[in-house]
């Protein structure tokens, strides 16, 4: 016989999966929040979508720790009992369903496993695909508990449907390319058609999918055009990097290749978007005193940032920024055509009267200029693409309408607990449905039901909302004779040479930036005033910089500058 030890260790063992399960579950009903990227309560408590990743990350780490736990330490009880596989094939009609559990598990660990970073970076496509596994993952574990005890995670994963479906409904809408263009430095630029009513700022960025490259692959770029820029474009820059933007880069040249020879191009590019996300508060509009840190592609959202401050300074719009610093590290110097990219003279005609603006820029891999002074760089590839009406992006996500966010929200809700209600009263009661496995799938379905029914009737309306407001907005601005493809222009890119004395560009070759010696000689020029630092660039940039400003803070005299640090930045 037994002893009794020994089955209070089995019973302990069981106990302490039970528990981890519950804690597991307790995490899960957070974890989709930070995903959520349209959501209206992100919006709320203002946590833009690049920052709230991490939580996704952190969430997800522990979340499937404890639910690894859970299912170790059931299987170790299982199998000194001697009935590993007959509990793992069980699916209990009531009670615990074990099979589906299994399943839940074996989906949600190839996800885990393909997000941690080495593989992540080096398989970015896997990562991607494998996180698509998500939804086996919330059905079956719906099947292995039943209704009641997924309700504890159904909060967080209804909100999430939510917000999933809106961007699909936003993303089925493909948006007119009105110029695309391969630059000299690695980098594509696109610029894109949007309603004039659509609402972004400076600081915003937007996921971008290429049909001809992937239906499932979407891309987060920040954008690099003001919305003072034009009524009817937004402009991103395409790092090429890795295989979805070097396709992107050889269609682009296919079809420049194929308009010099008078040819049809065998190749187009249909785009659609996602967004934008992002701060709906321009805070780089909120001190008198900006440093933009960027690292490579880091300077796109800046080119944006600058050309705001621009246009508010010549139209005469709230603006407190006086004096800009750009430190800008980059590999080659093949990229400094991108600053150059932004005409600040064409923007603003004497703008150096009311604002400073230096540039510090660092070569890293260059000893010295490659390139005599004074000489140009080679042109850059471009094709411009006719406009047509109607193909703009879609204004249902990101800086959209929060009336008609919380409609969408609250019909969806709405609309979920009527379909519970009638399936309990009509159904379930009725026919004396006991299986706690498919009580939970009938509760997926009904989360599901409901936003696409109820919610699904509230995102037509603001589409055609949406519609008959540009509609109104077009018409107005065609009666006085507004061009629609107004400031997308074509050039050859120059020399980063600055436009006129008052402002000073120093590019330094084959060193990084100090920033001890930046923020001290800040320190001794600026004096005390409150100075944003906005970065964006790889972590160990942001990490750098963070760091320096901190020790800034403890060391700081009372005629120094109180540096306020600001990321813009995020990895998937």
């Amino acid at each position: 016989m037994l002893p009794f030890r020994f089955f209070k260790s089995l019973y302990m063992l069981e106990l302490s999966g039970l528990r981890f399960g519950m804690i597991g579950l307790l995490c899960l009903a957070f974890l989709f929040l930070p995903v959520a990227r349209g959501s209206v309560l992100l919006r709320l408590v203002d946590i833009p979508f690049e920052h709230a990743t991490k939580y996704h990350v952190w969430l997800g780490h522990l979340t499937m720790l404890l639910f690894t736990l859970h299912g170790l330490f059931y299987v170790i009880a299982w199998a000194i009992q001697g009935r590993l596989l007959k509990e793992l094939l069980e699916w209990a009609n009531v009670g615990i369903a074990i099979l589906p559990g299994v399943i839940s598990l074996l989906a949600g660990l190839m996800m885990w496993v393909t997000s941690l970073n080495p593989v992540r970076k080096q398989y970015f496509e896997l990562f991607f695909y494998t996180h698509q596994l998500y939804v086996v993952f919330v059905v079956f574990l719906a099947l292995h508990v039943g209704d009641f005890i997924f309700s504890i995670a159904a909060g967080g994963i209804f909100l999430f449907i939510i917000d999933r479906f809106l961007r699909f409904c936003q993303s089925r809408r493909t948006v007119d390319v009105l110029s695309a263009s391969c630059l000299p430095c690695g980098t594509v630029e696109l610029v894109l058609s949007k309603p004039a009513n659509m609402r972004y700022n400076a600081l915003s960025f937007i996921f971008l999918q290429i049909r001809e490259l992937s239906w499932l692959q979407w891309h987060p770029f920040s954008v690099s055009s003001s919305p003072l820029d034009g009524k009817y474009h937004v402009s991103v820059l395409i790092k090429v990097l890795g295989e979805w933007t070097k396709k992107l880069r050889g269609n682009i040249l296919s079809i420049s290749e194929a308009e010099s020879e008078e040819e049809l191009p065998n190749t187009k590019i249909t785009a659609s978007v996602e967004g934008p996300y992002g701060h709906e508060l321009p805070y780089h509009l909120m001190y008198e005193n900006l440093i933009l840190v960027a690292g490579g592609i880091g300077i796109s959202p800046f080119l944006a940032i600058i050309s705001d401050i621009l246009h508010r300074l010549r139209e005469g719009k709230p603006c407190l920024p006086r004096n800009i610093l750009i430190v800008w590290a980059v590999k080659k110097s093949n990229e400094l055509p991108l600053l150059s990219n932004l005409d600040m003279e064409s923007i603003c005609p004497f703008y150096f009267d009311k604002l400073n603006i230096e540039s510090c820029i660092y070569v890293t891999r260059e000893s010295e200029p490659p390139l005599e002074e004074g000489m140009q760089h080679k042109a850059m590839n471009s094709s411009v693409y006719p406009v047509s009406n109607g193909c703009a992006m879609s204004v249902l996500v990101g800086t959209g309408d929060n009336i008609w966010s919380g409609l969408y929200v609250i019909s969806s809700t709405v609309g979920f607990i009527i379909l519970v209600a009638m399936l309990n009263i009509f159904y379930v009661n009725r026919f004396s449905i006991d299986s706690w496995w498919y009580k939970g799938l009938l509760f997926i379905a009904c989360m599901v039901a409901g936003v696409l029914i109820f919610g699904g009737s509230v995102i037509g309306l603001w589409h055609l909302w949406g519609r008959r407001n540009s509609a109104r907005v077009e018409h107005k601005d065609d009666g006085i004779g507004v061009d629609r493809s107004q400031n997308v222009k074509t050039m050859a890119h120059k020399d980063i040479e600055p436009a006129n004395p008052n402002s000073s560009t120093v590019i330094r070759y084959g060193s990084r930036p100090d920033f001890k010696e930046i923020f001290g000689s800040i320190s001794n020029k600026w004096g005390n005033v409150d100075v944003g630092v906005i970065v964006c660039g790889p972590p160990t940039l942001q990490s750098s910089v963070a760091e320096e400003i901190r020790s800034h803070s403890l060391t700081r005299d009372s005629h120094h500058p109180i540096f306020h640090f600001n990321s813009h930045s995020f990895d998937l």
